[in-house]
C-alpha cells in the first residue's frame, strides 16, 4: 500500500474495479440508445415508422430523467451504510434491468405491456446510473493519494467514453456477423444479453471489495451522517454550494461532453447523411484516440488544478465548435457544402400569418422546413413576395407550392448529393475533428470527479456530488438532444443547435470562475 501522497493510496485495483463497473453501465445504457431504430420496430405498434421512433427516444430520455432518482436513492445510501455497498448494489441493478430488456417480448406477443415494461426497465437503468457514478466517483477518490487524486478519477472519467466505444465496437460486430433480417428479428437482443452477463459477472467476483477507508474512519468514529439527504440540498452553506456547483462546474462539462461525442455523431448520420457503419467507425477511433486524453487532463489536474482545466475547456468549447463543426461538414460531406455554398436556399412567407380558409401556407412552410433539415440543408426566411403567399427559392429557380417530386427535382438538377459520397470523404480531416471533438470533453470531464470530491466534506460527499452531477447531465445534457434540434427547425440554419452548448458553457465560465474554487490540497478524510 502507498503511502498517502505519493502513490494511490489502496493501490490501483480500487481505480480499476470503479472503472470497469462504470464502463460496463455505460455500456448497458449506450446500447440502447445506438438501437432505437430497430427497438422501434418491436416494442411499439406498427404504423408510423417515425411515431415508434419517437417513442423509442423518450423511453431513453426516461433513463436520463431517472439519474437524479438514482441520486437520491443511493446517495444517502452510500454516506450511511457506505460507498462499497452502494456501488456494487448499482451495478447489480444495472445488469438485471439489461437482462430483462434483452429477454422481453415485443408489441407482437403482449402489446401494450412492452413498452411499458420498456420504459420501467430503462427507467430502472438510469436509476442505477445515477446512484452508480458519484458512489464510484466518492470511492476512487477516497482511495486515491492526494497527489494522484486526478489522475486515479481521470480512469474513471474515461469509462463513460469507453462505454460509448465498447458499444459501437459490439454493434459493429453483431451486424458484421447477422445478416440485416436476422439481426433485426433476433441479432439485436444479444447486445444486451453480452452486457448484463459481463456486469453481473464482474459485480459478483467484486463481492470482497475493500470499502473505502474514508469511510471506515467516519464509521468508526461515529460521524456518519444521520440524514445526509436533508444536510446536502436543505441546509446552508451545502446547499449553495450544491447549486453553484451545478451551474459552474457540472452544467457546462455536460453539454461539452455530450456535444463532442452524441452530438457530433448525429450531426454525421442525420445532417451529413453519412452511412451508419462509416460513421459509428470514426466516431469510435476518435474516442480511441481521445481516450489517454483523461489521463492526461486528469494527471494535469493534480499539479495545476481542477477548475482551472474545467474552465478553460468550456472557454475553447465556446469559441471552436462553430469552426470545428463547419470543417466537420466540409470533410465528411464535401460535397453537400459545396452545393449549400453556391445554391442559397430561402424561404419566402408570412409563415406566422393567419390565411383565410385553413391556413395552408403555414402547414406548407412546416412541411417544407422538415424537407430541407432532413436533407441537410440550410434556409433563409424572408418576407413574402407580392403576389405570392409562398416561394420556395433553390438557388435561381422558385417554387409557389411545395411538391416533393419536383422539389427533388430541382435539388437534383443543381447537383443536390442525396448521400455523402464515401470516396470524396476525408477520412483523416473527419477523423481529426471528432479527435478535437472528443479531447474537449476529455478536457473538461476528466477533472470533474476529483474536484467534486475535493468540494463536499466526507459524510455528505456522495449525496452532495451526485446531485449536481445528474442533474448537469441528464438536465443540461440531456435538453442539448432537445433544443439544438428545435433551434436548428426554428432558424433553418444547421449549426444553430451549437448555440445551446456554447451559452451553458460560457454560463459555466462565469459562475464558476466568480465563485467556486480548487481544493487541491483537502484532506478528503476530514
Amino acid at each position: 500500500m502507498a503511502a498517502a501522497g505519493t502513490g494511490v493510496a489502496a493501490g490501483w485495483r480500487p481505480v480499476a474495479t470503479a472503472a470497469l463497473g462504470s464502463l460496463f453501465e455505460w455500456y448497458d445504457f449506450y446500447i440502447y440508445l445506438l438501437l432505437a431504430p430497430v427497438l422501434a420496430g418491436h416494442f411499439f405498434p406498427l404504423g408510423s415508422e417515425a411515431a415508434a421512433l419517437l417513442a423509442v427516444f423518450a423511453t431513453y430520455l426516461s433513463g436520463l430523467l431517472t439519474r437524479p432518482l438514482g441520486a437520491l436513492l443511493f446517495g444517502p445510501l452510500a454516506d450511511r451504510r457506505g460507498r462499497r455497498s452502494a456501488f456494487l448494489l448499482s451495478l447489480l441493478v444495472s445488469g438485471l434491468a439489461t437482462l430483462l430488456l434483452g429477454l422481453l417480448p415485443g408489441f407482437a406477443s403482449i402489446g401494450w405491456a412492452a413498452p411499458l415494461l420498456l420504459l420501467a426497465l430503462r427507467a430502472l437503468q438510469g436509476i442505477s446510473l445515477g446512484g452508480g457514478q458519484g458512489t464510484a466517483i466518492a470511492y476512487v477518490a477516497e482511495q486515491a493519494a492526494q497527489a494522484q487524486r486526478g489522475q486515479a478519477t481521470g480512469w474513471l472519467q474515461a469509462a463513460g467514453s469507453l462505454g460509448l466505444l465498447l458499444a459501437l465496437v459490439v454493434l459493429s460486430v453483431s451486424r458484421g456477423v447477422f445478416s440485416p433480417a436476422e439481426f433485426a428479428e433476433l441479432g439485436w437482443r444479444l447486445p444486451f444479453l453480452g452486457g448484463a452477463l459481463l456486469l453481473a459477472l464482474f459485480a459478483l467476483t467484486r463481492l470482497r471489495m475493500s470499502e473505502s477507508t474514508v469511510f471506515q474512519r467516519l464509521q468508526a468514529e461515529g460521524r456518519n451522517a444521520d440524514a445526509p439527504l436533508r444536510e446536502s440540498l436543505f441546509r446552508y452553506p451545502n446547499n449553495r454550494l450544491v447549486l453553484l456547483v451545478l451551474l459552474g462546474a457540472t452544467a457546462g462539462p455536460a453539454v461539452v461532453w455530450y456535444t463532442g461525442h452524441i452530438y457530433a455523431l448525429t450531426f454525421l448520420t442525420e445532417t451529413l447523411k453519412l452511412d451508419t457503419g462509416t460513421a459509428y467507425g470514426l466516431a469510435g477511433a476518435a474516442l480511441l484516440l481521445a481516450a489517454p486524453g483523461y489521463l492526461l487532463f486528469g494527471w494535469l489536474s493534480d499539479r495545476i488544478g481542477r477548475l482551472r482545466l474545467i474552465m478553460a475547456g468550456c472557454l475553447l468549447a465556446a469559441v471552436s465548435y462553430f469552426p470545428l463543426f463547419n470543417a466537420l461538414s466540409h470533410a465528411a460531406h464535401p460535397a453537400l457544402a459545396d452545393f449549400q455554398q453556391r445554391t442559397p436556399i430561402a424561404i419566402a412567407a408570412d409563415c406566422g400569418a393567419n390565411f383565410p380558409g385553413a391556413g395552408s401556407e403555414r402547414n406548407t412552410c412546416d412541411q417544407v422546413r422538415d424537407f430541407l433539415l432532413r436533407a441537410g440543408l440550410s434556409f433563409h426566411s424572408q418576407p413574402a413576395l407580392p403576389g405570392h403567399a409562398f416561394t420556395l427559392r433553390v438557388g435561381t429557380r422558385e417554387l409557389h407550392s411545395f411538391d416533393p417530386p419536383r422539389l427533388q427535382a430541382v435539388l437534383r438538377d443543381g447537383g443536390y448529393p442525396t448521400a455523402a459520397d464515401s470516396a470524396r470523404v476525408n477520412y483523416p480531416l473527419t477523423l481529426l475533428w471528432l479527435t478535437l471533438l472528443a479531447l474537449l470533453a476529455a478536457m473538461v470531464f476528466a477533472p470533474l470527479a476529483a474536484f467534486l470530491a475535493e468540494a463536499f466534506p466526507a459524510r455528505l460527499r456522495v449525496s452532495s456530488l451526485s446531485m449536481p452531477l445528474q442533474l448537469g447531465f441528464s438536465g443540461f445534457g440531456s435538453l442539448l438532444l432537445l433544443l439544438a434540434p428545435a433551434m436548428v427547425s426554428a432558424s433553418g440554419n444547421i449549426f444553430m443547435g451549437l448555440w445551446y452548448p456554447i451559452a451553458i458553457a460560457v454560463m459555466s465560465l462565469v459562475v464558476g470562475s466568480l465563485f467556486l474554487r480548487d481544493k487541491l490540497d483537502r484532506d478528503l478524510h476530514a
